[in-house]
């Protein structure tokens, strides 16, 4: 459910700004405000967050965000062990207790009780009540919270009350430029510079079938595992038929557009 990692260890997570995001994470940082980071799946808002991680010098946990998600899974349960009973942090406690940036990745995927939780962190009171143990958990020096979503595959379904949003700063992420997208693709991809353009060209045409039927359209982080399959040798073609067009639909119809545009593309 989390992972944490230490703050500047190696190299940062490679990521290329697209606009003022990382000034407004940085000063948001700087003022205890939590941040809503909204985008479509797979346009970098998790390398976003890893990058600002290791870019503040901060430990960072992450947790994936589901419908079973429990407030005690967040911040914690009593547990038997041997002869006793024990309490033991979740991940949004221990980021608390050690002033980690927390990134729940998907929130609106989490049950409605849960995210009220989070409420008592996003304001001036920075604290986690533990019920369970009667403490009131005051956030340690550097304590972030960021959430994300889709916004684009959420509206129909799901969606953070009023009360919630209101709570963050909004940064709207989307697809970086063709050229800036083509420069990940090949430093991400380990790929030469005209088959990269021609994944983001494909990616660019297939963008447009998101008013046709398409319900996700295909990602920068798709267009790397093409870009990673066809570096060892894999014919472009049948890279993008594995890599991009299965994983966005089931639909015949659908595919055998794709894949002409896939053929088009690549001759």
């Amino acid at each position: 459910m989390s992972t944490q990692a230490p703050p500047q260890q190696g190299e940062a997570p490679f990521y290329i700004p697209s606009g003022a995001e990382v000034e407004l994470f940085e000063q948001s940082h700087a003022r205890n405000l939590a941040v809503m980071l909204k985008g479509p799946t797979g346009c970098g808002k998790t390398r976003f967050v890893e990058h600002m991680a290791w870019k503040l010098g901060r430990p960072l946990v992450t947790v994936q965000c589901h419908d079973d998600l429990t407030a005690s899974d967040l911040v914690g349960r009593f547990l038997i062990r041997a002869n006793d009973t024990v309490w033991q942090d979740g991940p949004l406690t221990r980021a608390v207790r050690e002033g980690a940036i927390c990134y729940l990745d998907e929130v609106v995927e989490a049950r409605q009780d849960t995210v009220v939780i989070l409420h008592s962190l996003t304001d001036h009171r920075r604290i986690l009540p533990l019920d369970k143990t009667g403490e009131q958990l005051v956030a340690a020096p550097g304590f972030q919270l960021v959430v994300s979503y889709n916004p684009g595959y959420q509206r129909m379904l799901k969606d953070l009350k009023p009360s919630t949003r209101q709570r963050f700063v909004a940064m709207d992420l989307d697809f970086p430029p063709p050229e800036q997208e083509a420069r990940i693709v090949v430093t991400e991809g380990a790929i030469d510079e005209p088959t990269a353009h021609a994944l983001v060209a494909l990616a660019l045409r297939l963008r447009e079938l998101r008013d046709h039927g398409l319900a996700e359209v295909p990602s920068t982080r798709l267009l790397i595992a093409a870009a990673n399959l066809i570096a060892t040798g894999i014919p472009p073609r049948t890279a993008c038929y594995a890599a991009v067009i299965s994983p966005l639909s089931d639909d015949e119809s659908l595919v055998a557009a794709m894949r002409d545009l896939v053929d088009a593309t690549f001759v």
